[in-house]
């Protein structure tokens, strides 16, 4: 079920933030060029927090080991085999609406 997780104004374009949602922590990323990310804040190499990472451009790096990841899509990019787990992100108004019940394969559209 979708619920709020923020406002658009609390994640300015080409920055994340982390929430608590659930006993979940997920990071909402605001997308260069528009549109909202919803991730778990967990990196898949050693279950690091993704909390303190860095974000240039789409690429976020995890503070760790320094796995990065496309926000567009949450695919790896270094390594290209790994990939974040995504949840549904909407926007409803101003209000950035998160489903962290399933999982779900983002797209970038």
């Amino acid at each position: 079920m979708l619920q709020r997780i923020c406002t658009t104004e609390d994640v300015w374009e080409g920055e994340f933030q982390e929430f608590a949602v659930k006993d979940i922590d997920v990071i909402v990323v605001h997308v260069e060029g528009g549109g909202f990310r919803a991730f778990e804040s967990k990196c898949p190499h050693q279950d690091q927090s993704l909390g303190e990472a860095t974000l240039e451009g789409n690429v976020l790096t995890c503070p760790a080991h320094l796995w990065q990841f496309d926000v567009t899509t949450g695919q790896g990019v270094n390594p290209a085999g790994c990939k974040l787990r995504g949840f549904a992100c909407s926007v409803e108004g101003d209000e950035v609406m998160v489903d962290v019940e399933q999982s779900l394969e983002v797209s970038g559209t």
